[in-house]
């Protein structure tokens, strides 16, 4: 996932697949549907990925706001990291 955010002019436009890739990484296709599905800035992207790589204090510290579409985009990733875990095995 890229740290380095982009410029505010390119920020507030809607996020492209390219971006996606940019921004995000590879993901699956679902998940990319379902993250455009929120219609998400390239802003939101950004904050998404600080999000999932835990940096969202540094997001906090400066007094920003994380938007609500950059939050439901984060959970999207994270469930996809949720669903790779091998579930927890019962004690007998």
């Amino acid at each position: 996932m890229s740290s380095k955010p982009a410029s505010p002019v390119v920020s507030q436009r809607p996020a492209t697949r390219a971006d996606f890739h940019r921004i995000l990484g590879s993901l699956e296709d679902p998940k990319i549907i379902d993250i455009l599905k929120l219609n998400p800035t390239v802003a939101d992207l950004e904050e998404a990925a600080m999000c999932v790589i835990g940096d969202h204090d540094v997001l906090a510290r400066g007094g920003h706001q994380v938007s609500s579409v950059a939050v439901r985009v984060a959970e999207i990733i994270a469930a996809d990291e949720e669903e790779d875990e091998p579930p927890p095995v019962p004690e007998a």
